[in-house]
């Protein structure tokens, strides 16, 4: 039967996470010193995630994915994606600055590494400290000039920086260097794939102890090289103001459309005219969600900051009730 499915996080240690995430889930091994991501929506190999509620508990996206199918996903994706799910949703906790990496475009990666490229959204949340971000070259590059910065360890002064705040969308099209600076939260939408390459990582050292891998040749085939200010498929780190009760585009693209939901009261959503699954990202509060035609008692599931929710495509009515305040991530494609 199919219902409103919820998720349990999949946790990862990381160096440079920290405590502000992790205080949102119950399940954080206790060897954890640092959380920093949560995946809260996967179907990547090895890190699945697993329904929590309902008949379904215990199985994960992809049992989903071989029962339902199209039922799912959607028809159009389906026909696409076949029995993988084509985004990736997680939360991301930085209290150091992340590596300086890039990722390839999908004619790349598949050829390449047997999996789809990465184009990603950041939603900023809220943060104790200034936060910022880099986001493409602040003067055009090559590759000699690559290099010597890195030898050199100076690599982050040809990164165009951005002050970042609660609420900003930064739009990060595959091929753009980028990287999260410390004291920097981030919701993260991005295509399914765990792809990254490390151009340039501070010299630290993983968990193993030994020096992180860095990815020079191939980050160097796939990276855009032009100036940030004169590449125009490269949007800037944008502001939309929320708006009570209705939903706001924060981003539309061929990879997923994510938009903002501030419910202050029990709101409706009508989901019929899409051909797709929707997924929410609880950003703030907690919340209730009922499929109204659902043909099943699992029809409502409760959600608060931190978790998600997987509305599948033959769901359509469905009612958001906040408790107190509340804001979400709402995120499907259009194919």
């Amino acid at each position: 039967m199919l219902y409103p499915f919820k998720f349990k996080a999949q946790l990862f240690h990381k160096i440079w996470g920290g405590q502000t995430i992790a205080k949102w889930y119950s399940h954080v091994p206790a060897d954890y010193e640092n959380v920093g991501e949560a995946w809260v929506l996967s179907d990547v190999d090895k890190y699945p995630t697993e329904v929590i509620n309902g008949s379904h508990a215990g199985d994960t996206l992809q049992d989903l994915l071989e029962v339902y199918m199209d039922e799912l996903v959607g028809t159009g994706v389906y026909d696409v994606f076949g029995n993988h799910f084509p985004l990736l949703l997680k939360f991301i906790d930085a209290t150091d600055d992340l590596s300086i990496q890039v990722h390839p475009d999908d004619d790349y990666a598949l050829e390449n590494e047997d999996s789809l490229g990465k184009t990603e959204m950041w939603y900023v949340m809220p943060s104790a400290e200034e936060a910022a971000i880099y986001l493409g070259w602040n003067e055009p590059m090559d590759e000699a000039r690559i290099k010597e910065a890195i030898q050199s360890g100076t690599l982050a002064r040809y990164m165009r920086e951005y002050k970042v705040r609660a609420g900003d969308v930064a739009y990060i099209p595959s091929g753009t260097v980028h990287a999260m600076r410390r004291n920097t939260i981030v919701a993260e939408i991005q295509e399914n794939s765990d792809i990254t390459y490390r151009l340039y990582d501070y010299n630290r050292v993983g968990n193993d102890g030994k020096m992180r891998p860095l990815h020079l040749e191939k980050a160097l085939q796939v990276m855009n090289y032009s100036h940030a200010a004169s590449d125009t498929s490269l949007a800037p780190v944008t502001h939309p103001e929320a708006r009570k009760d209705g939903a706001v585009n924060l981003q539309q693209s061929p990879y997923f459309t994510a938009n903002l939901l501030c419910p202050t009261r029990a709101i409706q959503r009508d989901y019929a005219p899409l051909d797709s699954f929707v997924a929410y990202m609880c950003i703030e509060g907690a919340c209730s969600i009922m499929a109204l035609d659902a043909e099943t008692e699992d029809n409502t599931v409760t959600m608060q900051t931190g978790e998600a929710v997987l509305i599948p495509a033959m769901l359509n009515d469905i009612v958001i009730t906040p408790k107190d305040r509340c804001q979400l991530l709402e995120i499907y494609l259009e194919i």
